[in-house]
């Protein structure tokens, strides 16, 4: 039977625990019921199409942020053949938020940087929510650094709240790190392809995220600041974070409409969580098309594409 989180998911879960319900008197009693079992998975089918596909921008965060949603140490196991990881940025200590090292992906080697949240209390504890500190941004670029070197393509994957707001990150130069990120995968002389899976929130996102193609899955988002955040700015409660939500366009639809995004991943019905493997077999053909068709242009004309595609955002022509 799913598992259901959310207030939204609720004629879903009442519909499973109706079709439950039937099949356990079939089985009491003996009579067949299959005709009504069937009616009644019609019918969850049918909600389950009405309610995720008509969800409001706060909703899709939700859904961004369910626990059982898959990391990128998930999609690294399910898409490739051997991961590597690599630890330590030389000069602090090795950020557990954000993990990398090469790895093996339809037979190419390939450079993988990704947040990593963790799944339970002590994980999340461990991995710091995925909020990445200085050392890990500055892990990624030695990573990137050294798949230049190799000549290997880079995939990133994003799911963040955000960069680590501590004091003693600041100490250590985060808003350096994070630019230092962005200005160097602008010039990266490899392929660069990135995935939000969860949550892209402001640089904590974007320093991995500047890419020849960056795309989002269905349910996530991307922005410069979470909901929650914004409404505590500006109406200085949390309560208002729907609305700050909706005004945010944050969704991954809004993102490909606004042309910030090169593309939204299509997931499973109900979220990646529902179906991780074909979620990460979705991912894993999308990187070996593009990686084809990437390794065909020049390096230098490559590097020009981005730093175009990038610079033509937001510019407003009266």
């Amino acid at each position: 039977m799913d598992t259901t989180s959310f207030d939204f998911e609720k004629p879903i879960a009442d519909l499973n625990q109706e079709i439950e319900k039937v099949k356990q008197i079939a089985e009491k009693t003996k009579v067949n019921m299959s005709d009504k079992v069937k009616e009644l998975e019609i019918k969850l089918e049918k909600t389950k199409n009405e309610v995720y596909q008509n969800l409001s921008r706060w909703q899709e965060v939700q859904l961004s942020r369910h626990p059982d949603r898959p990391q990128t140490l998930d999609y690294i196991e399910q898409i490739c053949d051997d991961f590597i990881e690599m630890h330590g940025d030389r000069t602090v200590k090795d950020d557990k938020a954000i993990i990398g090292g090469f790895a093996t992906l339809g037979g190419q080697t390939v450079m993988i940087i990704g947040h990593q949240k963790g799944k339970n209390t002590k994980e999340r504890q461990y991995r710091n929510f995925g909020m990445a500190n200085p050392e890990g941004y500055r892990k990624a670029l030695r990573l990137m650094k050294l798949a230049e070197k190799f000549n290997k393509p880079v995939i990133s994957f994003i799911d963040t709240m955000g960069a680590y707001p501590g004091l003693e990150a600041e100490e250590r130069g985060q808003g350096e790190a994070i630019a230092r990120n962005l200005l160097e995968m602008s010039v990266l002389k490899v392929p660069i392809l990135c995935f939000i899976i969860g949550e892209g929130a402001s640089g904590g996102a974007l320093g991995i995220g500047i890419g020849d193609k960056v795309y989002m899955l269905e349910h996530t988002w991307y922005s410069v600041i979470s909901p929650e955040s914004c409404s505590s700015i500006l109406w200085r409660s949390w309560d208002f974070k729907e609305k700050a939500a909706e005004c945010l366009k944050l969704t991954s639809k809004d993102m490909f409409a606004n042309k910030l995004i090169d593309g939204v991943v299509p997931e499973p019905l109900g979220g990646a969580h529902r179906n991780m493997e074909l979620m990460a077999q979705t991912i894993k053909e999308q990187v070996i098309k593009d990686l084809t068709e990437l390794k065909k242009i020049a390096i230098d004309e490559l590097v020009n594409q981005r730093i175009e595609k990038f610079c033509s955002m937001g510019v407003v022509n009266e």
